[in-house]
């Protein structure tokens, strides 16, 4: 079993979406037929793949529908961050129930949590500066509340690796 990390996918696989990679480059062209090549060569039922973010072009969770299927499809668990562009991601709660209505059964929610993955506790949060002179914002933002917001989230999610790790070493 190996764990890997792979982030920015952009899935589209909506077309009405028209959110295209292919106006990057040609080297975009077909990148989800690449994707799912290179990552099933790669990548056996029994790794995890951590997906921190950017994984799909939808603004809502079912829009998100096809591009959630794509990557359940592909082999592996996928352990899911939110991402910046993750404008699909909904609650927990929502989140879970839409997975299970839809067969989504190699996907986890990475987000205030964390999972034990062979002999590591993997647990993480959206990345922010925080300094706002190095990080790009659109539009108006309150600056600070996001990153008090996700520097909460990135306790929650180091105190839930801290209970694993005393379950882990109490079994051990």
């Amino acid at each position: 079993m190996a764990i890997f990390v792979l982030s920015d996918l952009h899935l589209s696989t909506d077309l009405s979406m028209n959110k295209s990679m292919d106006v990057f480059g040609d080297r975009w062209r077909d990148y989800m037929v690449k994707i799912r090549k290179n990552w099933d060569s790669v990548v056996t039922p029994s790794d995890t793949v951590i997906v921190p973010g950017d994984i799909s072009w939808a603004t809502r969770l079912h829009e998100a529908r096809a591009d959630l299927d794509y990557l359940n499809r592909l082999n592996g668990i996928k352990l899911l961050g939110k991402g910046n562009h993750d404008f699909w991601w909904s609650t927990a709660s929502k989140m879970y129930k839409f997975f299970e209505e839809n067969g989504f059964d190699t996907l986890k929610i990475l987000y205030n949590n964390a999972y034990v993955v062979e002999d590591r506790i993997i647990c993480g949060t959206r990345g922010w500066f925080p300094d706002e002179s190095k990080q790009v914002v659109v539009g108006d933002v309150d600056y600070e509340k996001i990153v008090n917001r996700e520097l909460t989230r990135l306790r929650l999610s180091l105190d839930a690796a801290k209970k694993l790790q005393s379950y882990e070493e109490e079994k051990s």
